[in-house]
């Protein structure tokens, strides 16, 4: 199943795609969001099974982000390690950890303001993972597609000069301007893609800029869970991006983004993504 959520932001409707055909959800829940994801899915295949879903046409609608607002979006930093070539850094070692505030999500295709004073604003194509039940202290990476609900295109987004010149050593200022965060179009269940082996790529203005696969990822989604959980507790509906391959402007080869640009991201199975920036 695709879960989307489309209509004006704020008040998008709930829907998900089978085969091809679109189905309301509002009879199931207001949202998609940490509660409805604990149990939803479930309740949604029996609607289906049921027939007691009504087919909707959002054809033209805009598609916001496919969950509301998460309480965490928690990011994985250099885990490919030709990004971290690009980035001047060796692969870590340890997996390297740090946050986006919730409040930079916005759906796929919304136009995204390069913040002010801004010279190093940059792109980044991800694999995210959605939580959909509650995962502390998992025994293994075994144990952790049981707590995804699903996955998803993410673009994140990053100041440069503010997450490593003007840090002070973390990197939250240089990830959390307004719209930093573009997800969706969809929350593709996982049984309905290869997460250990998709393509992902980036392009600026047509141009393409990364090109790569999530075999490449240095600690793959089910060690990115388990390890998690080890050190917090993931709750439904939380964000997990899984890191960017190599291709961005950091790197030196690529221009930053400028007024005008337009950003297209896509991973397979999963759709594709358009930004332009103001």
């Amino acid at each position: 199943m695709r879960f989307a959520r489309s209509g004006a932001p704020g008040d998008e409707t709930p829907i998900v795609d089978v085969d091809g055909t679109t189905y309301d959800l509002s009879p199931l829940t207001a949202d998609i969001d940490g509660d409805f994801l604990e149990d939803g899915p479930r309740r949604v295949r029996e609607a289906l099974a049921a027939g007691s879903l009504e087919p909707i046409d959002v054809a033209g609608s805009r598609l916001g982000a496919p969950i509301t607002r998460p309480s965490a979006i928690y990011c994985v930093g250099m885990n490919y390690a030709e990004h971290a070539a690009e980035s001047g850094s060796a692969p870590p070692e340890n997996l390297v950890l740090f946050m986006k505030a919730p409040n930079t999500v916005v759906g796929p295709n919304d136009e995204v303001t390069i913040p002010r004073s801004s010279e190093k604003t940059d792109w980044e194509v991800e694999l995210a993972i959605v939580i959909g039940r509650r995962a502390s202290y998992l025994d293994g990476p075994e144990q952790s597609l049981d707590h995804i609900a699903g996955f998803t295109v993410a673009n994140d987004l990053s100041e440069r000069a503010w997450q490593l010149e003007t840090s002070g050593g973390q990197w939250g200022k240089g990830k959390s301007a307004p719209g930093f965060s573009p997800l969706g179009p969809w929350l593709v269940t996982p049984d309905e893609v290869d997460h250990a082996n998709l393509r992902l790529r980036s392009f600026v203005n047509g141009e393409p800029r990364q090109d790569s696969s999530t075999s490449d990822l240095i600690f793959d989604v089910p060690y990115i869970v388990w390890h998690l959980s080890q050190h917090l507790a993931l709750e439904p509906g939380d964000v997990i991006m899984t890191g960017t391959p190599q291709g961005v402007a950091l790197s030196g080869r690529f221009p930053y983004l400028k007024r005008g640009d337009v950003v297209e991201l896509d991973i397979e199975g999963l759709g594709s993504q358009r930004q332009v920036f103001a």
